[in-house]
């Protein structure tokens, strides 16, 4: 065979290999892992900004797009999940797409937030002088010293805008050191609505419904589009996402719950993490596992 023959032989060796390498690293990313970075310190002290983190997808099943038309403004989501090992579990590290924007649940392409689930459908989530309390859980939620930290806090120690949470309704003035209970969504749940489910889960029933839903406190009625409603179907499963830096967080304390849709996967590794101010490699933080099973 002639030195050209060899070469193109081998350039074809070549170009098939990185073809099939990449085909392999597109399958891996779509259906077993993927990797994403921490920018802020909201899951400090257990995730840091720098750190490269491994999302597990097989776990809870991975998300199959159906429709390939993101808007990156913010869309809905149409997709499928892959059958997965096992359910979400309380104090998972989970990676979701942030799903609130403009005062709605929309889908924004490679949004993503990482937090720890503290409260499954068909939990009832509260807050209590500073600590996560789960009906359904009893143990500790989340890092027990940073809410030492928020309990030990008084209400006029914390910067006014981060104190108060949703529903921000002077008739639920709940906050970050005592908020709840709050009932989280099944799939199935049928649910009466009086105007405090209105107000809380407002955003949830307009995205359900694909209706406009007002409330009014003194009749102690909702409405959908002008007409009275008082029950509701769930036909989504949802989920409360908190971050461990509880003093620190942007989390479901003032945007809401996490449909089960808009979940990428669970956190199953620290792969490497890089310094933020000098960008060197942190030694102490390389392939760790963040999952105790």
């Amino acid at each position: 065979m002639s030195v050209v023959g060899k070469l193109f032989k081998w350039l074809i060796y070549v170009s098939v290999t990185i073809v099939l390498i990449y085909i392999l690293w597109l399958f891996c990313r779509v259906f077993l892992f993927d990797q994403f970075v921490i920018p802020t310190e909201s899951m400090s002290p257990t995730l840091l900004p720098g750190d490269r983190v491994i999302v597990d997808k097989t776990i809870v099943g991975a998300r199959i797009y159906s429709d390939f038309d993101f808007d990156l403004k913010g869309g809905e989501l149409r997709s499928w999940r892959l059958r997965g090992l096992r359910r979400m579990k309380r104090n998972d590290i989970v990676v979701f797409n942030f799903p609130h924007h403009d005062g709605r649940i929309n889908f924004i392409i490679n949004n993503v937030y990482a937090k720890r689930c503290v409260a499954l459908p068909g939990d009832t989530i509260s807050i209590e002088e500073g600590y996560y309390r789960n009906n359904n859980h009893k143990g500790v939620l989340g890092v027990e010293s940073a809410q030492n930290a928020l309990h030990a806090m008084t209400d006029s120690m914390i910067w006014r805008q981060a104190l108060y949470t949703m529903p921000f309704d002077g008739h639920l003035p709940w906050t970050i050191r005592n908020m709840g209970p709050l009932y989280i969504p099944r799939k199935g749940d049928i649910i009466p609505i009086t105007a405090k489910e209105a107000c809380v889960y407002r955003m949830l029933l307009e995205w359900e419904t694909g209706e406009k839903v007002d409330f009014d406190w003194n009749s102690n009625t909702a409405k959908i589009n002008g007409k009275e409603f008082t029950s509701h179907t769930f036909s989504h499963n949802y989920y409360f996402m908190a971050g461990d830096n509880v003093c620190d967080s942007n989390d479901s304390r003032y945007w809401g719950l996490v449909p089960e849709e808009y979940i990428v996967g669970v956190v199953r590794w620290l792969s490497y993490s890089l310094n933020k101010g000098d960008g060197e490699l942190n030694k102490d933080r390389v392939f760790l596992s963040l999952m105790d099973n």
